[in-house]
């Protein structure tokens, strides 16, 4: 039994303890939270759970395995770091941190210290996310050629985060986990309508050619769009994340060259059409599947799909875009990792 406590009672932390609460080979330890008004109802939920807003009371607790960290993303460097010098496993709220120096810091920690660092990349865990994956495995769509993302709604505006480290977190965590690639180039604009931060952005994430990926994110559009296209030189991929039944939609539609494909003017385009398929898609929770992971990655200590790693490649790109932004859309390369 993996004994696990949950550092942060806003949005997304109830989630959290709702699944880590409800598997059969975690106790919920603890709950920490410095609000009294989001802990009270929590503590009325779950009693027999000790719930406390000092944190360093839960790292002495030696039942206390692992720390699950649901708290604004400036925080999560300081009570992760505190967490694995402790001995405890971490499992953190995207991005993992606010900086490429922070991230690999908490990457070198927790591989010294042997404990997992595991990044709560939601989609990378939903079924629909890991069935295009294993398409583009099998070699069905062919070599890939773009992926293109909108993730577009009326708010939620952050204010410690502009949208491009809130909304296209998750499409740089999804597009790094199908490309499995580092970027050559990233490039990035972007505008701020209200206060300081980026409500709009577009990111050009520029892999080896052909590949070329985008990410559309905004939080003043009228309507709410989770989508993603995916080319590949015999199929292509649309994933709605909004749709409530076909999720992913597969196309045998593409581009033939005929005669002479390396001379533009002898060259023949011919467009090829067939027919339309919808894989059926697991439907567990995505965050169940993220925590499962995390609790088996500590009992067979390999790494899991989201490790610090994989959360600080993400956090390489979200800087970089962050870095082009304040150039104008400047071309940021990516600097060796270490």
């Amino acid at each position: 039994m993996i004994g696990v406590a949950v550092v942060g009672c806003g949005y997304w932390g109830p989630n959290v303890i709702r699944n880590f609460s409800a598997l059969e080979d975690c106790a919920l330890r603890g709950i920490c939270e410095l609000d009294a008004r989001r802990l009270e109802p929590l503590k009325r939920r779950y009693p027999a759970v000790r719930a406390t807003s000092d944190y360093d009371e839960l790292l002495g607790d030696p039942d206390v395995d692992a720390v699950a960290i649901c708290t604004p993303t400036a925080s999560h460097f300081p009570l992760a770091s505190a967490a694995l010098s402790a001995g405890k496993h971490v499992f953190v709220e995207k991005p993992l941190t606010d900086s490429v120096d922070t991230a690999e810091q908490l990457v070198e920690l927790a591989e010294t210290s042997e404990r997992i660092l595991q990044v709560d990349h939601i989609f990378v865990y939903s079924g629909a996310v890991q069935k295009i994956r294993s398409v583009i495995d099998e070699g069905k769509i062919g070599d890939l050629l773009y992926v293109d993302c909108v993730r577009v709604n009326l708010g939620l505006f952050q204010s410690d985060l502009n949208v491009v480290w809130d909304l296209a977190a998750h499409d740089v965590s999804i597009i790094s986990y199908l490309v499995n690639q580092i970027p050559e180039w990233i490039s990035a604009i972007g505008s701020a309508h209200y206060g300081p931060l980026e409500s709009q952005a577009y990111v050009t994430i520029k892999y080896r050619d052909p590949l070329l990926a985008h990410v559309h994110v905004n939080w003043l559009a009228p309507v709410k769009l989770r989508s993603t296209l995916i080319g590949g030189s015999k199929q292509m991929i649309v994933y709605n994340d909004l749709e409530p039944s076909e999720k992913i939609r597969i196309y045998d539609k593409g581009v033939t060259l005929l005669g002479d494909r390396h001379s533009r003017e002898r060259a023949l385009v011919d467009y090829r059409t067939g027919d339309m398929f919808a894989p059926h898609i697991e439907r567990t929770e995505p965050l169940e599947q993220a925590c499962r992971t995390f609790l088996a990655a500590i009992k067979t200590r390999t790494p899991p799909l989201t490790d610090g790693r994989a959360g600080l490649a993400v956090v390489r790109i979200l800087d970089a875009a962050q870095r082009s932004m304040r150039k104008s859309g400047e071309r940021i390369y990516l600097e060796p990792t270490r």
